[in-house]
This record gives C-alpha cells, structure tokens and sequence, in this order.
C-alpha cells in the first residue's frame, strides 16, 4: 500500500520570541505531518506551544516572534521561507484558519456578512449575489439561526458562540486544503459543537480537507482525531493514534492531563479524580440563611435590525427568567449559545438595562441605586468574562491590570497592592515574573487566569464567571475549580457560573438550571439534572457531549 504524500510536513520547526532583548524558544524541533482528509489534534496545556506551532505554519506569528530553525512543508514548498506575496495566496484559499478569539479578529465596523463576502471575493470564489448567497449558506451550515437576517448584522449584536461560529464559516468560506482551527469549539456549547465537528467531518471525506486542530478538550481529541499530538514546553512528548495514546499514554504529562479531565459517570473518558467542589456537590457545608441574590421574572428585550429595508424587530433574549443564588453557593446556568445565560449575567453586573422584572442584591433593588451606591455595588460583585483578549487592556501590564480594582476603589497602597498582585499571580498558578508582561506576551489560557486573579482582587461577595473556564487546559481548569472551591469555603463567596461545559457545571455546581429560548425550562440539582434530566432538551444536551459517540 503506498504511502499518502504529506500535504503539510513540520520538520525540526523552531520558534522564538524576542523578549527583554534576548531570544527565548518556544517550540523546539517539533517534526510532525498530515495527510490529506486526515484529523490531527494537538493537545496540550497553555503556554505548550501547540497555538504558535499552528501560527508558524499559517506564518503569523506575533512580530517579536520568528521561526528560527526547520521547515514547514505545504505541499512540498516551505512556507518558513516563502514571500508575503506568496502566503497571502495561499491563507484562505489553501489554508484556511479558524482562530481562537472572535472578538479581535472580527471587525466591529463591518456586518457579518460583508466579512465573510470579502474572504470569498478576494480569493475569487464568489461576487456580489452569488457572495451573498454563499454566507447565508455558511452561516447556516455553521447553526447560526435566521441566517438571511443575521448576515446584516454586526459582530456585538452577537453572542460568544455565535461570533465563534462566524469565524468557523470564513475558515470553511473557500473549503481550503487544510484548516487550522485553533480552539475552534472552545466557545460553543455541545450541540453546536457537534454540529460544527460533523461538518469538519463531511469536509475531511467529502474533498480530502486536512484539519490541525488545537484543542485543551481531550474528550473532544479522542472522538474526532486520527492522530494525537501532545506538546509540552514547546516538545513533543508524545504522539500517535487518537484512541492508542489516550487509552494508554506513556508519557507522565499525558497521564497527568489524562487524570485531570472532568467527567459525567454516564460519558466519562477517563474517571476524574474527586474535589472538594465535587465532594461539596453532593453535601454542602451549612450556608449563611437567605439568597444573596433574588432574580425576579426578569426580561430583557432587544430591537433587532432586519435585512435590507425591512422593519427591525424585537427579541426577547431573556423571558421571565426567575432565580435565587443563596449566600455561600454555586448556582450555574447551562444552555446554548444565544439561550440567554450571558444576557442574564450582564443583566445582574448592570451592564445591560432591565426591560421588566427585578433584581434584588442583598436585598436592593439595583434598579434603585444611585451612583455612589452602584460604586460601592461593584466592589462587592466581581466579573470574570467569556473573553480574555477583550476584557483586558492591551496596554496595561498583567500588573497593572490586577492591581486597577484595588486602585479604582483606593484600598491599599502602592507596597501592598504589589504584594497583592504577587499574591494573585500565585493563587491563579502563574509566575510572578509575568507581571510586567502584556497581554499579546501571553497565551489564551494566561490571559483568562489574569482576569480571574483581577476578579478575586477585592474579595468580593458575588462573583458572576461567564464561561471562566472555558479557555483553560484541564490542569489549569482543575486549579482553578480547586481554587474557587477554597474561597468559596473560606470567605463564603457566592457564584454565578455560567457554561457550556456540563461536566465542569456537575462538579462545582451546587444548583443548576438550564435555559433554552431566553427561559429556564429545567431546574434542580446536579445529581437530578444530569443523572435524570426531565426536559428533552436537557437530554439533547447531555447526548452532545464529546466523548459519547466514541463511547457508545
């Protein structure tokens, strides 16, 4: 049987980025290929090197990085050595990328379907009408709802996982030979992210479409890769067969990422080791009486704008949605993309204007505070957002970031708020050596520690964590949960924590409930919602989980 030509070949591939004045490597002779119609997953912790090996092959690196050793090979020629001219023709066409933040690589100025048409028409796929026709197609393909309607719309009218889904439909745009997807489904929740795999499939069988997918979500590695590359501090250490490696990794890494991977009983992978968040799930410590939060038939409506001239129209993304959040606990929200879970949650921070309903905090209506009373409100409750590259200030240093709450609300001096910023650094597991770095000096997975370590600066009392940990590895993940878990105990917090990852929703969650629609269609405890879930859309949700195809 012969052999497939590789249709991209790393060999010996070195990067390096220039910081303080000196070169430090990043990736070190990382070797590595794929074929045609084959699925590559590259796992491995943030800050491995697994997203720049995949920025290096598409040659867009960061401008204090460079490759400084090996080949990259698409199609025998090395793109490590290619001209500007030469990657521009090939980016999109030949290679096609689906990269880790919405957000920054959307632009806010242009409608959707203006960017995706541009993809198609630079490259010539596709003009005018026909451009058109093709988004409303992609959009679709991708799950994005009313498609002909949302086209026209702006990347902030939105949600995370629907801007994510935009981004998946311009990589597939001109169905490339190759696509990178850089932690493509890191943002969506498991029935969209189905959806979106099977697609990735179709692609692979139908045209012989190669995918390098980068991805923390081992589950979702050992469902839908031929191959499973595992990277740490820049090596490979280990790579073969999807199902070979991870039901017998050799390496101690592979066995540690392995061992800390959370997991529901019915669709496991592997068993994940009992926390204190777990072990709490199922017998709470006694809690301060009464709700800390009481949410009142609460509704939200917004005024959408319609395609071409039609009229807008107005959308209930929230719809008498009713719930307390009781004073030391965990009350988690699940559901889609575009459900309503995000909107509640800017809805509680006071970052969106309540259309009908109430909000009570401790009591207070928030509806009712005035200016020194909403300043004093938001000390005491603390965001932790979706997107890190978003939510923090590109030119303020990972110090300075953490440090501004305690600044903005005068507590401490400039000594004690570097001791605490020291502190913090060590609690979210990051070196203090990181604090005078900026956030495009970071990994995806550091930028949202940074954000949890500005969260937990000024102890508040609620912390509301809208998908906190989906950017995370599961080694980090795990510290994190452990350490919410710890402050939770100690200092009573109370959270809103807002996902699409179930497994990680049963293991910390002390109530959960489900929204579909902009309404909560199930509630109950974990052990009721994910053991006997009464609503089938509940059920639809647990059967997308990645991991039960492959297990079944």
């Amino acid at each position: 049987m012969t052999t497939p030509t590789p249709l991209l070949e790393l060999r010996d591939l070195s990067v390096a980025f220039r910081t303080g004045g000196q070169d430090v490597t990043v990736v070190k002779n990382v070797s590595m290929e794929i074929v045609p119609g084959q699925t590559v997953a590259v796992v491995g912790e943030s800050g491995s090197g697994k997203s720049t090996t995949a920025a290096a092959v598409n040659r867009l690196l960061p401008e204090t990085g460079r490759i400084t050793g090996g080949e990259v090979l698409f199609e025998g020629r090395d793109l490590a050595r290619a001209s500007e001219r030469e990657m521009t023709a090939i980016r999109g066409a030949g290679i096609g990328l689906v990269p880790q933040d919405p957000m920054s690589n959307l632009n806010p100025l242009m409608r959707i379907s203006d960017q995706i048409a541009e993809a198609l028409e630079v490259h010539g796929r596709a003009t005018g009408k026909a451009a058109r026709e093709r988004v409303v197609e992609l959009l679709e393909m991708v799950g994005i709802p009313d498609p002909a309607r949302r086209a026209y719309q702006y990347p902030h009218e939105f949600s995370g996982g629907m801007r994510q889904r935009a981004l998946i439909a311009m990589g597939l745009a001109c169905r490339p030979k190759l696509l990178i997807a850089d932690e493509p489904t890191s943002a969506l929740d498991v029935t969209v992210q189905r959806r979106i795999l099977d697609q990735l499939e179709s692609l692979t069988t139908d045209m012989g479409t190669a995918v390098f997918l980068i991805t923390h979500d081992l589950a979702l590695a050992a469902e839908r890769a031929d191959t499973v590359v595992v990277m740490y501090h820049g090596e490979i250490v280990e790579a073969g067969a999807a199902a070979e490696i991870l039901a017998r990794p050799r390496h101690e890494y592979t066995q540690r990422l392995l061992r800390a991977v959370p997991s529901l009983s019915s669709t496991s992978m592997v068993t994940a080791p009992a926390t204190t968040a777990r072990e709490r799930t199922e017998t709470p410590p006694p809690a301060p009486a009464g709700d800390l939060v009481r949410i009142e038939d609460l509704r939200k409506v917004f005024t959408i704008r319609a395609a071409g001239t039609g009229a807008p129209t107005r959308f209930a993304a929230v719809d008498g949605v009713s719930f307390g959040i009781p004073r030391g606990e965990t009350v988690s929200i699940v559901g889609e993309s575009g459900s309503g879970k995000s909107t509640t949650a800017n809805l509680l921070l006071g970052l969106d204007d309540i259309t009908s309903g109430r909000i009570l905090f401790d009591g207070t209506d928030l509806t009712s505070l005035r200016r020194r009373e909403l300043f004093a409100f938001r000390r005491r409750v603390q965001p932790v957002f979706q997107n890190p590259y978003a939510s923090l200030d590109p030119r303020y240093t990972v110090e300075k970031s953490i440090s501004e709450p305690l600044r903005v609300h005068r507590v401490g001096t400039a000594a004690s708020r570097k001791q605490a910023v020291a502190r913090l650094l060590d609690q979210v597991n990051l070196p203090s050596s990181m604090a005078g770095r900026l956030p495009h000096e970071l990994s995806g997975g550091q930028r949202q520690r940074v954000a949890i370590a500005r969260a937990l600066a000024l102890s508040p009392e609620l912390v509301v964590l809208d998908e906190a940990v989906s950017a995370l590895d599961v080694l980090v993940q795990a510290q994190i949960l452990e350490l919410l878990a710890e402050l939770q105990r100690e200092l009573g917090l109370s959270y809103l924590f807002i996902s699409h990852d179930l497994a990680v929703v049963r293991m910390i969650s002390h109530s959960v409930h489900v929204m579909q629609g902009g309404r909560i269609v199930e509630t109950g405890t974990p052990r009721e919602i994910f053991e006997h879930p009464g609503a089938e859309y509940t059920r639809e949700l647990l059967a997308a989980i990645p991991g039960t195809r492959r297990a079944a």
